[in-house]
């Protein structure tokens, strides 16, 4: 069945899926990060109410753990992206460079097979 599927829709396929998992890495993180921030504010408020600290350290305390948790998690994205880009490698997926490269290549012998063919009919 492969075999009658063109490779450029398989490529574009594969291309989605590889985006889509991407995008649902993304997402994770970005509801993570709305998570802890929801959590943290809450604590805080609740520290607020029993007196424990007063507004401002609370908002300070807030800003300071989410400056701190961004900081980590780019940190834990660009490691992530690495440990990806490695996988894909060992795999022998090709990097979007090499298989621009080979894109050009092709179209260059296309051109010379029409080119021959036309020679060959004049």
């Amino acid at each position: 069945m492969a075999g009658s599927i063109p490779i450029s829709v398989l490529e574009r396929e594969k291309s989605m899926d590889n985006n889509n998992v991407l995008k649902q890495l993304l997402m994770l993180g970005i509801g993570t990060t709305s998570l802890v921030a929801d959590k943290i504010r809450e604590a805080t408020d609740q520290w607020v109410r029993e007196g424990r600290i007063d507004p401002e350290q609370a908002t300070k305390m807030v800003n300071d753990v989410m400056h701190q948790f961004r900081t980590d998690q780019g940190s834990v994205e660009e490691l992530m992206q690495r440990q990806i880009r490695n996988v894909m490698q060992d795999l022998g997926v090709p990097r979007q460079a090499e298989m621009d490269e080979l894109r050009g290549r092709l179209d260059r012998l296309e051109r010379q097979v029409r080119d021959l063919e036309n020679k060959l009919w004049r």
